[in-house]
């Protein structure tokens, strides 16, 4: 099979990726509002910044259980509209109800009862969305789609930090969370519309099992690898993400405000560069571009630890968004390109279970090793450690086949 596309099948592709984008899209932006208020709300119950960071983790907990159980579950899942729309159907208008009713609760108990429906069930439906792009985008185009999808991801985070800010002024608390809702219903409307999953995703009866290739040995092998290799350089990004606040008010020496904003050139950085990425790994092969990312994060990370310039820094952030993307953009690609399309599901939900538990354990180990430290200039030295395990597990994936491993 020819790995090129030609111009017509690729602007094909744009157009569905850019209607399978939309519940990306809302996706993101819930979760941008939900970040940035519901500390806050939870603020006016609880005086406990640890029991609050607790409480927010509850989404990286689900995530990690559940998100590979429903991923396999869409797989299995055979009806007329297809194997995953339906978790769509049920998930998001759920979660936008849930979302309204978040700054609406009067105690600690219903707020915390509406936080938990509206997290399982955001993990009820996330595998099976993100899953609907390689199964309707074939592998030769799915880098340069997801760099798509997570522009307009992007795109949401900006929309809810600049809109959900803008309204939060006008009315307060419900005003981000109603506009959040509304756009999920809007966005899975879109969807319905516009999306058709491929009868070949779901045409075998329900009386059918549908077949299950086991990999082999060398593929299996490579597989493990790049989800450690996934782990860990999540494990190093979250932990920058995290903490770089405190570093940058108690390293660098500016106030929250500027710490806040020099952060933001990171993901500003990566939303830049994130559809290049997906087609330089295209082009390239996606196991070196994530080489290439991870070299480049690594020699901007050692570069922090040499310098307490506030101006460096910014510009080293930027330079390392660009480096990210060339990772993120073409990792979960690079995951679901180990499976036919029976599995795919299962695949999403094997990236998510690794990249979630990254993040559950990564911010508590930085906090146990900047306690035993008692400074802020270890963020990054810490960083670096895990991004250097992630980059062993990359280089230790054999070259099978071009199209399994080097183009994966």
């Amino acid at each position: 099979m020819d790995d090129k596309l030609s111009t017509a099948e690729s602007k094909a592709y744009i157009k569905k990726t850019i209607f399978l984008s939309f519940g990306f899209f809302a996706s993101t932006l819930a979760w941008s509002v939900y970040n940035a208020f519901v500390p806050q709300i939870l603020a006016g119950y609880i005086k406990s910044t640890a029991v609050i960071g607790l409480i927010m983790t509850i989404d990286n907990v689900f995530g990690t259980i559940f998100q590979p159980l429903f991923g396999r579950m869409s797989d299995k899942t055979h009806t007329r509209l297809g194997r995953r729309m339906p978790y769509l159907i049920i998930g998001i208008p759920v979660c936008a109800a849930a979302f309204v009713f978040i700054p609406h609760m009067d105690s600690i108990w219903s707020l915390m009862a509406v936080l938990i429906i509206f997290t399982f069930v955001m993990s009820f439906w996330r595998s099976p969305a993100v899953s609907l792009l390689p199964d309707m985008v074939p592998d030769n185009f799915r880098s340069q789609a997801g760099g798509f999808l997570d522009l307009m991801g992007g795109i949401g985070g900006v929309l809810a930090f600049a809109g959900g800010g803008f309204l939060f002024r006008l009315g307060g608390f419900p005003l981000p969370f109603l506009m959040s809702a509304i756009v999920m219903i809007l966005a899975l409307i879109l969807m319905l519309i516009f999306v058709r999953e491929p009868k070949a995703a779901y045409a075998h009866s329900e009386n059918e099992k549908a077949p299950r290739a086991k990999l082999p040995k060398g593929k299996r092998t490579n597989l493990l690898f790049l989800l450690f290799a996934v782990f860990f350089w999540f494990a190093s990004a979250n932990a920058v993400e995290t903490f770089f606040t405190l570093f940058a008010t108690n390293t660098l020496g500016i106030d929250p405000g500027s710490a806040t904003l020099t952060l933001a050139i990171f993901p500003v950085a990566y939303i830049v560069f994130a559809v290049p990425a997906g087609f330089i790994g295209a082009k390239f092969g996606r196991r070196r571009i994530i080489l290439f990312g991870l070299a480049g994060m690594l020699l901007i990370f050692i570069g922090m630890t040499l310098h307490s310039d506030v101006w460096i820094t910014r510009i080293l952030l930027f330079v390392c968004g660009l480096f990210w993307a060339c990772v993120n953009i073409n990792a979960l690609p690079s995951v679901v390109s180990f499976t036919g399309e029976e599995s795919i599901g299962t695949f999403v939900g094997y990236y998510y279970l690794f990249s979630f538990s990254a993040q559950v354990v990564s911010p508590t180990l930085f906090g146990l090793i900047r306690d035993l430290a008692g400074h802020y200039n270890v963020l990054f030295v810490y960083a670096s450690a895990p991004l250097a395990a992630a980059i062993v597990c990359v280089a230790l994936m054999k070259k099978e086949k071009r199209a399994e491993v080097e183009a994966a």
